[in-house]
């Protein structure tokens, strides 16, 4: 399983990170070993001082597609979730401004906060809410109508790149709001009233 994630996705989280609006879409990729599921309890790695949660819409692909048209695309997904991809901001900092990778950042283990899915039948994919809340205050709002690279248009720019496979879960981009945790703070997610998301942090 590969989770494929994409930055800079929606222009108002570009702009509050101070960074430009892409021209095609910024992929990274984390391994396995950060999924974080069953809403279990997040740790804050000893390495940072500056994590930061960014709620995201995620599909998980159903079968193989390579090099996929965007008309075609809507055929490799039925389920939709919500993921935080946490973020090690200090560490992301130091390492962009050193022009390194910052995979150490992004992919650290447990980084990648995966919901349970639910059948995309019932939603229109280019128009779905998802709200986050900190401690019961919320901090974001998206909907997938403002991303600069919907989902289809996602698939299809990957797959040129990556072979997808069964299994697989795409991480869509975050909009503005996103912040740092701490010790014994709560997230909370809904998707169009649906909690999917609802853990602690220690």
């Amino acid at each position: 399983m590969k989770i494929i994630c994409i930055g800079r996705n929606y222009a108002n989280h570009a702009k509050e990170l101070g960074n430009e609006i892409p021209e095609e879409p910024v992929i990274f990729i984390k391994p396995d070993s950060a999924v974080l599921r069953d809403n279990k309890p997040f740790y804050i790695p000893s390495f940072t001082s500056d994590v930061h949660y960014e709620l995201e819409l995620i599909v998980r692909i159903d079968k193989v597609g390579k090099a996929i048209p965007i008309e075609f695309a809507h055929t490799y997904y039925s389920h939709i979730g919500l993921g935080i991809d946490f973020t090690a901001r200090d560490l992301q900092t130091n390492l962009k401004a050193k022009g390194l990778p910052w995979e150490k950042a992004k992919g650290f283990d447990y980084s990648a906060v995966i919901s349970k899915f639910i059948p995309i039948n019932d939603f229109t994919i280019n128009n779905i809410n998802f709200q986050l809340y900190k401690n019961n205050q919320l901090v974001q709002q998206g909907n997938t109508g403002h991303m600069l690279y919907n989902v289809n248009e996602i698939i299809s720019h990957v797959s040129h790149y990556f072979m997808l496979k069964k299994g697989d879960i795409i991480f869509t981009g975050t909009p503005e709001g996103v912040g740092p945790v701490a010790p014994n703070d709560t997230l909370r997610a809904n998707l169009e009233g649906h909690e999917l998301i609802n853990f602690s942090i220690f």
